[in-house]
């Protein structure tokens, strides 16, 4: 399973969050025990009172240069693994990611 799949409203983003990191930054894809990817997120804000969801939502929407809005968690709220919603077109936004993606030079490959 890639990192994105496409749904009619937009995107599932899947997401491996490690909060109370040194730094907010966006490690890349790497995969799970199922050999499914998902997107590495570390985030310094603590995961207490959904502070470090709210974080982990901020981050993307700038990395990505989308409204924060336009992003919601829809599985994995007390969870590590995530499945982020992000409502857009679907071929411009599959375009966009694999474009930005590329800047992670250690892909893993299937």
């Amino acid at each position: 399973m890639q990192v994105l799949q496409i749904r009619s409203d937009g995107c599932l983003c899947r997401v491996k969050l490690a909060p109370n990191a040194g730094k907010n930054r966006v490690d890349g894809p790497d995969r799970d025990t199922q050999s499914n990817l998902r997107l590495r997120v570390k985030v310094t804000a603590i995961p207490e009172k959904g502070k470090a969801n709210a974080a982990l939502i901020k981050l993307l929407a700038k990395e990505w240069g989308l409204a924060k809005s336009q992003l919601t968690i829809i599985s994995g709220e007390k969870d590590r693994n995530k499945i982020v919603h992000v409502a857009v077109d679907p071929p411009f936004f599959i375009d966009f990611f694999d474009k930005w993606a590329e800047k992670f030079s250690e892909v893993p490959q299937e």
